[in-house]
This record gives structure tokens, C-alpha cells and sequence, in this order.
């Protein structure tokens, strides 16, 4: 995450986050057990609008879509 965001020097108003262990991804409900395909914990398919530390938007994808998560519709809710 930290090189992903040192490409963008420019920006001033998204913040980078990693979650390696999924302790946030957890805490959202958004954990997705991989464990039986042999990859563990991962997160599902998500975008968050926040502000002022609250979630204003929670663009959540079911499945393997990618319809509702980008930058298209986070901008939309804008």
C-alpha cells in the first residue's frame, strides 16, 4: 500500500490503508473465508465513503461482480 500510495505524490485526500491481518475487514463484517481454497481470510469486494471517521457509503459486492466498488460510484456519492 505504501508504494501504491507514493505513485500518487499528488494526493492529498485519499488515505492508503492496509489490513494484513483483516482485523478491520472482521470488525466490518466484511472477512471472506478462503480457508478451503487455501487462501485464508481475505475481505470481500468493497468501497467506503468516509467522513469525519464516520461511513457515510458502503458500497459492498456480491460474488466475484465489480459493479458498485469503484471509483465511479464512490464519486457519484460525492
Amino acid at each position: 500500500m505504501n508504494a501504491w500510495a507514493k505513485s500518487y505524490p499528488e494526493n492529498k485526500h485519499v488515505k492508503f490503508l492496509a489490513d494484513g491481518s483483516a482485523t478491520y475487514t472482521h470488525a466490518l463484517g466484511l472477512e471472506l473465508d478462503l480457508n478451503d481454497k487455501g487462501l485464508g481470510t481475505r475481505s470481500k469486494r468493497f468501497a467506503l465513503l468516509v467522513e469525519d471517521l464516520k461511513v457515510k457509503v458502503a458500497n459492498v459486492e456480491n460474488g466475484g461482480e465489480f459493479t458498485i466498488s469503484g471509483a465511479d460510484e464512490i464519486i457519484k456519492a460525492l
